[in-house]
């Protein structure tokens, strides 16, 4: 253990440190907004942890459960000028125990290229492939899409756990609420719904996320129906390449491929549910 890793520090993180956060997150480039710290110390109050060094933030990391199986972990961040220090592998191990510990079967994320070269030898294995698609909301045609009520928000997280794997109910209520309205469904026969999509806004573009569809008409009217609404805004998506017809949506309104990214699994089973229904993840920090 070099003398880094000796001197540091993890503890967890507190509304106080979402600017430590946003000033990591912007070095990196990545999308998040102040909004989504918040929720991740809403959804997961003990699970998110910043690293120091002396009184200086180091890195960060966010973990989240979902139905008390399946843990998430992300926004593994360290600034510049503390990276190949080994600060980043430790914040990971840190939040793969906390989720460990907590009972859940199975630890989640998404990695890029360079990040699976870390993950593999800690003995994550690849679930699939996805692909950040950017492009521009524009008019565009759709039909039978009407926006999200409160009421049907038992359906919408009824039709998404077996799509996802597993309950992620906590999450989705989130995502709702901060949506700024920007939330539709696809009504199917009688009160069940055929397909769902949510927005939120982010430093760069608004991400799409998640879109899930039963079939190829809802999720085409949804992924319509949003770029509609967006027509204009800067956009990203990820989408799985399990779902052929959702990366031909991407090419068919101009998305181009901006990264890759590998869904990985450390554990029990991989909770991947359907991915083929799946048209945009919620992103890689949050499934």
């Amino acid at each position: 253990m070099s003398d880094i890793q000796k001197s540091l520090r993890i503890r967890p993180m507190t509304p106080a440190d979402v600017a430590t956060g946003m000033r990591f997150k912007t070095l990196a480039g990545w999308n998040q907004v102040e909004q989504d710290w918040q929720r991740f110390l809403a959804l997961s109050p003990g699970g998110c942890f910043v690293a120091e060094i002396g009184n200086e933030p180091a890195g960060t990391v966010v973990t989240v459960t979902f139905g008390g199986v399946c843990g998430w972990v992300a926004m593994v961040l360290v600034p510049p000028e503390r990276r190949r220090q080994g600060i980043g592998t430790a914040m990971l191990r840190h939040g793969i125990a906390h989720l460990q510990d907590s009972g859940v079967d199975t630890v989640k994320l998404d990695a890029t290229p360079m990040g699976r070269q870390v993950y593999v030898p800690l003995g994550f294995r690849d679930e699939y492939g996805l692909e950040r698609r950017e492009g521009v909301g524009q008019a565009c045609r759709w039909t039978s899409v009407r926006a999200m009520r409160d009421s049907d928000l038992t359906d919408v997280i009824a039709f998404d756990t077996p799509r996802f794997g597993v309950c992620r109910e906590d999450l989705l209520r989130y995502l709702y609420r901060d949506s700024g309205g920007l939330c539709g469904v696809f009504p199917g026969a009688g009160s069940a719904i055929q397909g769902y999509v949510m927005v939120r806004p982010g430093s760069s573009a608004f991400q799409i996320g998640p879109l899930v569809a039963a079939h190829e008409r809802a999720g085409r009217s949804l992924f319509c129906w949003t770029l509609d609404r967006l027509a204009g805004e800067p956009v990203f998506f990820d989408v799985p390449l399990e779902n052929p017809h959702g990366t031909g949506l991407a090419e068919e309104f101009g998305f181009s491929v901006q990264r890759g990214f590998t869904r990985m699994y450390l554990g029990g089973k991989p909770c991947g549910g359907l991915p083929r229904q799946v048209y945009a993840t919620s992103g890689p920090e949050k499934g």
